[in-house]
C-alpha cells in the first residue's frame, strides 16, 4: 500500500481460466496482461480503437484511462461492465471475463 491508502498492486483474476496478474493502479490493464506471455494477447493498437481486447469486468472497479470506441463498447455494454482493457486501469482486485476476438486467441477456442 502506498502511504494515502492506496494499493500499489491490484489482483487480477480471468474469470474462465482462474489465472491471476497483478497491476498497478495506473496501469492499463491489457499492459499487465500482457505479462501472463499469451500470444493471444493483443499488443499492437493500445489505443481503444480496434476493440480487439474487449473484457466484461465481473467483480471490482477500474476507470477509464482515454476513450473507448462506442463502435466496439455500446451503451449498454459499457452499463453491464465491458470495457476495452487498454484503456482501463483497476481501482480494486478485478475479475474480468475475456469477450469477443481476444477469446480465440487468449482461450485457443
Amino acid at each position: 500500500m502506498h502511504g494515502n491508502g492506496t494499493a500499489s498492486r491490484y489482483a487480477i483474476t480471468v474469470a474462465r481460466t482462474g489465472e491471476r496478474f497483478e497491476c498497478g493502479p495506473d496501469e492499463p490493464i491489457l499492459k499487465a496482461m500482457a505479462r501472463l506471455g499469451r500470444k493471444g494477447i493483443p499488443a499492437g493498437c493500445l489505443n481503444g480503437g480496434c476493440g480487439v481486447c474487449k473484457v466484461r469486468i465481473v467483480a471490482g472497479r477500474c476507470r477509464a484511462t482515454g476513450p473507448v470506441s462506442r463502435e466496439h463498447v455500446s451503451h449498454a455494454e459499457a452499463e453491464r461492465g465491458c470495457t476495452l482493457a487498454c484503456r482501463a486501469a483497476p481501482d480494486s482486485d478485478i475479475e474480468l471475463e475475456v469477450l469477443g476476438r481476444m477469446q480465440k486467441g487468449f482461450f485457443g477456442t
